[in-house]
């Protein structure tokens, strides 16, 4: 099945023109022809079978058919802030295998001890929208502007917070002991210099849990990845 993303398509009117970016992609690269079904989504959970009708590198039109709402939703909301990375691809990795595990929304995450302090968003998008093709996903991840800590942990969040930090802490578990099944999490997660002594205090006071991710010591960039992979694994009992 091949897949494109039409954030901007209107299924009433029964027709589609590709944008130029994928309909290079679907004439040049795929070498598609008129006659040929493909697969579009609008990334809110749309997945249709359209018809190629015509080919061109500046616009490809497709006839909209059958039509699946709310494909392979699924039954929690997974949001992760997460540090950016010194190397930018890293963090472009975790974004990308977060999106083929399943998560809803990515939040670079200003903290004091950063080693980077800007994100190019639309390079992370871009990385997120590849992801949701070769994956095969209806449901494009929120990609959120690089957000300061403090803004981050004010803002409401209806459902289990946690925090995933290197101290010491009698009071951590296992995310995958504190993570019920159709529960929507929030998980932050540090840089390398791990959160400042402040940030955990003041996560603590707004409500977030302490929670191990195992007893390795990850990479910001993998930590992250295993807090996608458990939450999606503790949902698929």
């Amino acid at each position: 099945m091949q897949l494109f993303y039409a954030p901007d398509v209107d299924f009433s009117t029964g027709r589609y023109l590709l944008s130029g970016e994928e309909s290079r992609h679907c004439a040049r690269v795929l070498r598609l022809r008129s006659g040929d079904f493909v697969h579009i989504t609008d990334g809110r959970g749309t997945l249709c079978r359209a018809e190629i009708v015509s080919v061109s590198p500046h616009g490809c039109e497709l006839s909209l058919g059958e039509r699946i709402e709310n494909f392979e939703k699924r039954g929690y909301f997974l949001q992760v802030a997460v540090a950016p990375t010194k190397n930018k691809d890293r963090l472009e990795w975790f974004a990308e295998k977060a999106t083929e595990i399943g998560i809803d929304r990515i939040t670079p995450l200003l903290t004091d001890h950063c080693e980077r302090r800007t994100v190019k968003t639309d390079r992370l998008i871009r990385v997120v929208t590849g992801a949701v093709k070769q994956s095969l996903k209806a449901w494009h991840p929120q990609v959120d502007e690089l957000t300061p800590f403090r803004e981050l942990i004010g803002q409401p969040f209806d459902g289990k917070k946690l925090i995933a930090h290197c101290e010491a802490d009698a009071g951590k578990i296992l995310l995958r002991d504190c993570v019920r099944r159709g529960e929507n999490v929030l998980v932050l997660i540090g840089p390398e210099g791990d959160f400042s002594k402040e940030e955990i205090a003041l996560a603590y006071r707004n409500g977030f849990v302490p929670v191990s991710l195992g007893n390795s010591r990850l990479r910001t960039e993998t930590a992250a990845v295993v807090a996608t992979h458990s939450v999606a694994f503790l949902n698929e009992k």
